[in-house]
């Protein structure tokens, strides 16, 4: 999903790289450091920040919750993302090429997107494993745990399947005389602009819409738990009255609330930017500095969650 800079002419449609002036030259070369500098310095913070949560929810195995179940599978989906989309597009602005065999480089393009719905899909079972335990507390109390295996599974079979049109779609190709990249060939005209499209709705858009709706459900069963809770206490006259949402619970929704709140400035730019280039690539932005923070922070997210998680338990 990662694009590359280009200063080619606008008629330019192989995908090669063309340098046509001295300053376009320059001008690649300054954002292939700046984007080596930065992709190098997220996949140490995505990769050292992941194993430290890892190792913290390992000292804290005995007292397993089921939020750290979810924060486990989410730290593994993060270091797919470190080490099969951060690290090959380190590689690839040091290297300008992909260095390896057809294996690999299909297996590197299918690992890039499995990393993307496994952590997008994770962030989903959690928020509905939130949802189902304020709104709909006794089923989550009865089915709570079979469910919740059942929800991570899904989210990891969900990634696999998804992923696999990466495998066909994505190849060693000969680019030039004797040079080799890992390029995608689609069905022209409408082959690239449906995989993408296809994969913004899977990945990006159709989570957003079940994020938002768990979250609002979820701010108004607080909000009307509260509610109640306090005109019962109002009313009690001093007998004791129902438990109400711990504060334990509350922060953990808050910290459910951050992590779609993060994944979701990191990504839309990202995506907006993919579908303006498959639908209207003349007018897309494809260089300068705000593309590449576009693209550079999509890959940020990776090391965000294990800091969310930290600051709130």
């Amino acid at each position: 999903m990662g694009e590359k800079l280009n200063c080619s002419s606008d008629n330019s449609t192989s995908g090669q790289e063309h340098f046509g002036t001295p300053e376009c030259a320059d001008t690649e070369g300054y954002f292939a450091l700046v984007k080596a500098g930065v992709l190098g310095t997220i996949f140490v913070l995505a990769t050292c920040s992941n194993l430290f949560l890892l190792q913290a929810l390992w000292r804290r195995r005995k007292r397993n919750t089921r939020t750290q179940l979810f924060l486990l599978h989410l730290c593994f989906a993060d270091l797919v993302v470190a080490f099969f989309q951060v690290l090959p597009q380190l590689s690839m602005e040091i290297t300008h090429r992909f260095k390896g065999s057809d294996f690999v480089c299909r297996t590197v393009k299918y690992l890039q997107v499995v990393g993307m719905f496994a952590s997008t899909y994770m962030i989903v079972a959690m928020t509905i494993d939130r949802y189902n335990a304020v709104c709909r507390p006794m089923v989550s109390f009865f089915r709570g745990s079979f469910r919740r295996y059942v929800s991570i599974a899904a989210a990891w079979l969900i990634s696999l399947a998804f992923s696999v049109p990466q495998l066909f779609i994505f190849s060693l190709q000969e680019v030039e005389k004797n040079l080799y990249d890992c390029w995608a060939t689609f069905i022209e005209p409408w082959g690239g602009k449906i995989y993408i499209t296809w994969i913004t709705l899977s990945v990006f858009v159709l989570p957003a819409i079940i994020l938002l709706y768990c979250q609002i459900k979820i701010c108004t069963g607080i909000y009307f738990n509260m509610k109640r809770k306090a005109l019962q206490a109002a009313t009690s006259d001093g007998h004791s009255c129902p438990k109400g949402i711990s504060s334990a619970m509350l922060k953990t929704v808050k910290m459910t609330f951050i992590i779609i709140l993060v994944y979701t400035i990191c990504w839309t730019p990202f995506f907006v930017v993919q579908l303006w280039s498959a639908w209207s690539p003349r007018s897309a932005p494809s260089k300068g500095l705000v593309f590449v923070i576009i693209m550079l922070l999509a890959s940020l997210n990776s090391c965000t969650n294990p800091w969310i998680y930290l600051y709130y338990s």
